[in-house]
Order: structure tokens, then sequence, then C-alpha cells
């Protein structure tokens, strides 16, 4: 018979099936054995009973460890008592691959699970964490071509800094020195006057010293470049993004949602309803009028402010106009801006709600060279190192705009995570780089 993955099973709902797999739990007595195996796709009871299986099946059935590989032949039948409300009775069992005995039991330490990490992938938990994070990759592909965007991918080692030297992973780089990149961005501004509108989905790495549940060091960014484009019309493209992303979840992915218990309606307005938008400056007075919090005018906000924030809101918000002072060196001045008490940037963040804080992050592209020349002293920069960048507000420069979203802060906040390390197959933090 040819193999039949046991998702396709269970919705066939019938007949005599091959099933290849690893065996997820395993009990037995002395006449009938049950192994829950599972596959990509699911997991299904297996009953193998002793009086209707040779010798050879009934060994390899009770002996089977957890995470031993099999292949189970037998008839599908309906059982509401079953794990999934389908059961096989089996016919034939044997090893694939007789495995040790596995090291993960229940009540392990996060710490233990991260040092097994190659292994806790198999878990229903992360396993279902990936496919929602494989969903969510290819809604951004798809979202991006449909409207009209070129994939555009950049180099990962860069000579400079886009975001600001002190989180600057430095590599050796045959006779000289390089870094990791912290952002397409520069790159891409430099393909827009080809291309117009681009985006990418790379690796990004940024040498922060912070060991919190919301920080990796090496994540996944989605960006996005587009030229002839403000910041305001660059944020309305990341709410429609982030729309886009969490429809595709609801629609695909509801199963793995029931399997991490993650409570779909607090998606369900994020899928519906508009994003606001909203200044910084008027942030700070919602934040004192309905909070009682006092946040000086000039300071960035923190993760404190972020949840008091996000408390009102049960969609995504976008937030405007940061104080100039605090930002990258490549984001403009709103010099029409009459609200503020100080300079502040064209310029918004986009965050998420339940307290998961800021998922994206954009502005418009600063076209004043000396402008940027004097942010980029100010930040300690070697302007000699950005004069290629220069070249691409002197030789027909437009108005251009662009950003990033960070898939594992999507992720996490899509499934409910306590931690973003569960967002990524394998993370790396301040503390942790293997396995």
């Amino acid at each position: 018979m040819k193999r039949v993955m046991i998702g396709d099973a269970i919705k066939e709902g019938k007949g005599k099936v091959q099933l290849w797999g690893w065996v997820h739990r395993q009990r037995n007595s002395n006449e009938m054995a049950f192994i829950v195996l599972r596959d990509a796709s699911g997991i299904i009871q297996c009953v193998i009973k002793k009086a209707e299986v040779d010798n050879e099946s009934w060994i390899a059935a009770t002996k089977a460890n957890v995470e031993s590989s099999m292949e189970i032949l037998g008839e599908l039948k309906k059982d509401e008592r079953a794990p999934t409300g389908f059961e096989i009775v089996a016919e034939k069992v044997r090893f694939i691959y007789k495995g040790d005995a596995f090291p993960i039991a229940k009540d392990l330490s996060p710490e233990f699970l991260l040092d097994v990490r190659h292994l806790w992938l198999r878990s229903q938990y992360l396993s279902s964490i990936m496919k929602i994070r494989s969903t969510v990759t290819g809604a951004i592909h798809e979202f991006f071509r449909l409207h009209g965007y070129f994939e555009f991918t950049p180099p990962i080692f860069t000579p400079a800094a886009c975001e600001g030297g002190s989180t600057l992973f430095e590599v050796k780089y045959f006779e000289n020195k390089v870094y990791l990149s912290q952002s397409w961005q520069l790159y891409a501004e430099a393909a827009i006057f080809a291309l117009e509108k681009i985006y990418d989905v790379s690796p990004t790495f940024r040498s922060e010293k912070s060991s919190t549940s919301r920080h990796l060091a090496e994540f996944w960014m989605a960006e996005m470049e587009a030229a002839f484009m403000d910041y305001k019309e660059c944020s309305e493209v990341a709410k429609d993004e982030v729309q886009f992303i969490v429809k595709s979840v609801l629609k695909k992915n509801q199963e793995e949602l029931k399997i991490l218990k993650r409570d779909v309606s607090k998606l369900e307005p994020a899928a519906t309803k508009k994003f606001p938008t909203l200044t910084y400056t008027q942030v700070l007075k919602m934040l004192k009028e309905k909070r009682g919090l006092d946040v000086k005018w000039g300071k960035d906000l923190r993760t404190i402010e972020e949840r008091e924030l996000m408390s009102m809101f049960d969609t995504p918000v976008i937030v405007t106009h940061y104080p100039k002072e605090i930002m990258a060196f490549y984001k403009p001045v709103d010099a029409e801006d009459k609200e503020a008490p100080r300079p502040v940037a064209k310029c918004f963040d986009m965050l998420a709600p339940e307290t998961y804080g800021e998922i994206v992050g954009g502005s418009e592209r600063d076209t004043d060279i000396e402008a940027l020349k004097q942010a980029l002293e100010a930040g300690g920069e070697k302007v000699e190192n950005y004069d290629w960048y220069f070249d691409l507000r002197r030789f027909g420069s437009v108005k251009h705009s662009g950003y990033g979203l960070g898939v594992e802060r999507v992720i996490a906040w899509i499934c409910g995570l306590e931690n973003i390390r569960d967002a990524i197959p394998f993370p790396r933090t301040m503390d942790r780089w293997k396995p």
C-alpha cells in the first residue's frame, strides 16, 4: 500500500491505511497496546490487539519508545473516545527505527527544553508555532506580490551601521572587518530607483545586551521600500499587510491555534477592524489623562507605556511623529508639525495589543545630504562610510519610505506566546547561541 498522511486519513474517515510516523505516546496491557502516532499532519490513536496481530507486530507495539519511527497498517474507524475522534485498528506494526529512551518528559524546565531544542521541535506546541510561522511568511510574500512589489535580496555582510553602531555584530571578512546586517534598508533605498516597490524577508542581527522576553540577537525582518511614497501611505501599507497576515492565519491554522489554546476572539478584531493612528504627543496625553502616567516628552515609549496604551485597544495601533532626537539618522524632521514642543520625525511604529508592543517600525527617508551627515556625526558614525548612500540623493532622488516588520514579534502576538524565543526554531539571545 501507499503511505497516507494522518490528516488525509482522518478526512477520508474510513478504509484501510498505511501510516508512517513517530510514537507520540504509548501504553499497553497484557492483551492490548495503544500507540498515538504522529506525523506532520497530526496525530491518531492506533489500537493493537495481541490476538489479532503477529508476534513481530506485538513486540514492536509493546517495546516502542516515544519518538521511535514506525509503520502501521490497519483499518481506520470512527471512535469518539479517541483523541481525534478516529483510531486505527492495527493489522501490522513494524519499526522503521527503534529509538532510544527519549529524554523529554513532562514538567521540564524552559532552559532544559532550550538545551534540547533539536528534539523539542517535535512537540505539538512548537510544531504548531512553526506551521503558523510558515503561514505568516507565506502571507507576507503573497501580500506584496499581489500588490506589485518585487522581491529584492540584500547582503548580510555590511560595511557600516544602519540602526546605530552599538548593536553591531563584528565579523572578520578575509583581511577586513565587516558587520552582520541590522536591516536591508540602505541597500533597499538603492534598489527603489530601479524597481520602485520592493520587499524582502531576511535574517537580521542586533547585538543588544537584553535578555527580555521580547528580544532576539538573530531574528527575521519582513521589510518593504517604495519610491514616491510618504510615511502616511507607508503606514497604511503596514496596516493592510498585518491584517492580511492575521486573516491568513485565522483561515489556515485553526487547529494549531487550538493546540496552543489561543483565544482567537482576541485576534478577530485585527482581521476585521480599522487600525487607529495616533501621534506620539497624543499618546502621552492619553496616558496621562486615562492611565495617570506622566511621561516626559522626548522619552521613548517603554514596555510599561506601550502596555498601558494598548490596554485601551483591541487592534494594533500606529504611533507617528516620535521625537527626532531619539530616532535613527535617516528619519527626516516633519517641519509642518505644530503639535509637538520639539522637532519630530516623519516616522511610525505599529504596536500590537495584549502587551506585545512594537511589531513594525518605519519612516519616510531623509533626502537632505547635509542633514544626514549631521545626524551621522552626532551618532558617532564615520560619514565617509556612507558616501555611496549619499549618491542615492545626488542622482535623481525622490521621496521614499519603508518599514520593517519583526516576523517573530508578529508570530508571538498571533500565537499568544509568553516568550519570543518560541517564535523561531533555534533562538539566539545574549545568553544562548546553541544548539
